[in-house]
């Protein structure tokens, strides 16, 4: 009987429950055992596997966050920590695979296992922020920018009842993509992203266009709401205090509050949309696995050259180095995806504004 073990690692996401019932459901219909790694590398290093079956990952399926646990593991780093992990997975009875449900650290560390032990591992990417290549969505991403979205409609009503300028804050270190869908979806004022590159005194100056424009108008606006993803280089209080400088300038009787949603964005049951996701990604990761794929990464509509088709025809294969040098790209501004992202943008600041 091959043996199927799931991991999940690095920040939670909703649908990674999702992902880890679905690949135990289509493990035990081919006839696998299957086992679940509890608390990420750090679980696995120390041999923390328990077995999975229909009954125990029931629930799983609706729940947010990750019912096999995730930990930070600087041990894992190391080709000692590694080479505890591989003697683990090596010890079981006849191992059709790994699969790692996980951002960027966590597919890092399933290729290193592939390429360092020749042990066979399959990447699902989950990341709410959306910071990964070759897939157009990670699994987390739909929840979060509902979320997001939902709490900036909140937000707005008190803006408007009270005239105030919103700046809200939203996760996203490197990559500014919920800041940028979000911001659309929830028709933000302006949006601040770290992909623009921008010095201090540019994004500065952009604010406070923003609002000269919006209050010193003929028929002022009575709100505004700027959303601001946590990797951009100004701390939000600069901002805010930036804002009512520029609010002192055009003599408007207007307030200004900042709020950080931060870890609220993570949490969750995921959305209709993400159980999809992550159930499609896995049923094609386990298949892939059980006919001999490894060190790859299943993507959902994956749009880079090379990839692998699989048993679904909206999952694609891409070997994990791949993966991670286009990933570098797309944080460092250079990949097409980013690129468009930010020409779109561009393309509905002017209308934002308006």
């Amino acid at each position: 009987m091959p043996t199927l073990a799931i991991l999940t690692s690095g920040g939670d996401a909703p649908g990674m429950n999702t992902a880890v019932a679905a690949a135990t459901k289509v493990g035990l219909a081919a006839g696998c055992r299957v086992l679940g790694v509890r608390n990420g590398y750090k679980g696995l290093m120390a041999g923390d596997l328990v077995p999975l079956d229909a009954e125990a990952v029931r629930d799983a399926w609706r729940r947010g966050g990750t019912v096999l646990g995730s930990r930070r593991s600087e041990r894992f780093r190391t080709a000692e920590g590694r080479a505890d992990a591989a003697r683990v997975l090596s010890a079981v009875d006849d191992l059709a695979g790994l699969l790692v449900v996980g951002g960027n650290g966590s597919l890092t560390g399933a290729h290193l296992l592939a390429t360092e032990h020749d042990l066979p591992v399959m990447g699902l990417p989950a990341s709410i922020d959306n910071d990964l290549a070759c897939t157009s969505l990670a699994i987390g991403v739909d929840t979060a920018l509902n979320t997001i979205v939902e709490a900036c409609d909140r937000i707005a009503d008190t803006a408007r009842s009270h005239k105030r300028v919103f700046l809200v804050e939203v996760m996203g270190r490197e990559c500014g993509f919920l800041a940028m869908g979000a911001g659309i979806g929830a028709s933000a004022d302006a949006v601040l992203v770290p992909e623009r590159f921008q010095t201090r005194r540019a994004l500065l100056d952009e604010l406070a266009r923003v609002v000269t424009d919006a209050f010193s108008r003929e028929t002022p606006r009575d709100h505004l709401l700027i959303l601001k993803a946590e990797g951009v280089a100004v701390t939000t209080a600069d901002l805010e205090a930036h804002l009512r400088e520029a609010l002192d300038t055009v003599d408007a009787d207007v307030g200004v509050r900042a709020t950080v949603l931060g870890h609220l964005v993570r949490g969750g049951s995921p959305s209709r949309m993400d159980r999809l996701i992550a159930a499609r990604l896995s049923h094609a990761a386990v298949h892939s696995l059980l006919t001999g794929a490894t060190d790859q990464m299943c993507g959902w509509d994956g749009r880079e050259p090379g990839g692998q088709a699989t048993v679904d025809p909206r999952v694609t294969r891409y070997d994990l180095q791949t993966v991670l040098e286009q990933t570098e790209r797309l944080l460092d501004g250079s990949h097409p995806s980013t690129k468009g992202r930010l020409k779109l943008l561009d393309a509905v600041a002017g209308v934002l504004a308006l």
